[in-house]
């Protein structure tokens, strides 16, 4: 292995994470680039050491993630409402699973899981977490790194739509840095890892009602 071979793998080793959030569509999308991209960055959590938590469905880019880690000798841990079991999931489940009452717990279980947050290509649900989590952020309730994985321009016109947001008024312009974005697995990550907070936050943790978001819960048990 050459010197620069050697560092690569070191830094990859030394990775600040040691589990990731990755949220992702239950569809696979209609052009092969996407399911690459999900089996990329699951490749990429198993080279840097890191588990994943996913949203515990068995299909879509869900379950191309998930598989992809856990060969990848991995600890995958899904977060699934009850009343979304027979619809995600598609025979065996992938790793633990926890299942969950509501949406609302389910995000709150994964975040409090996570070290960071990666949104995937995905419908109207994986848009919700991401602008979720950079909400939390921007008020203060965590300061773990977001990071969007922008397959092949998938997310062009929501960051457009966050432009736009910053240049009207309504996004102040450290909050439009809370979040980082590439179009590569390994870009994406590693822009994560020198992720640093730039933005004010709106109010510190402390002054939250942590437990109604589910931080000041004990975790659920799994259910694997």
């Amino acid at each position: 292995m050459g010197d620069g071979a050697a560092a690569t793998a070191a830094a990859a080793a030394a990775s600040r994470f040691g589990t990731i959030c990755v949220f992702c569509g239950s569809n696979a999308g209609r052009r092969k680039v996407f399911g690459d991209a999900a089996l990329d960055l699951g490749h990429e959590l198993v080279r840097r050491g890191v588990d994943l938590v996913y949203g515990g469905g068995s299909i879509g880019l869900m379950g191309l993630i998930a598989r992809t880690v856990l060969d990848g000798g991995r600890r995958v841990v899904g977060v699934i409402p009850r009343a979304l079991m027979a619809v995600e999931i598609s025979g065996e489940s992938v790793g633990e699973v926890i299942v969950v009452q509501d949406m609302h717990e389910r995000k709150a279980e994964m975040a409090r899981r996570s070290e960071a947050f990666i949104a995937l290509p995905g419908g109207y649900g994986t848009m919700e977490e991401l602008l979720e989590m950079i909400t939390w952020c921007q008020l203060g309730i965590h300061d773990k790194p977001v990071g969007l994985l922008n397959v092949d321009g998938y997310y062009d016109p929501l960051l457009a739509l966050f432009d736009k947001g910053e240049a009207e008024g309504f996004i102040n312009s450290d909050c439009r840095q809370i979040f980082v974005s590439a179009p590569t697995a390994s870009e994406l990550l590693t822009k994560m890892e020198q992720y640093t907070r730039l933005h004010q936050e709106v109010a510190p943790a402390t002054s939250w009602e942590i437990s109604e978001l589910g931080y000041g819960r004990t975790p659920a048990a799994d259910q694997s």
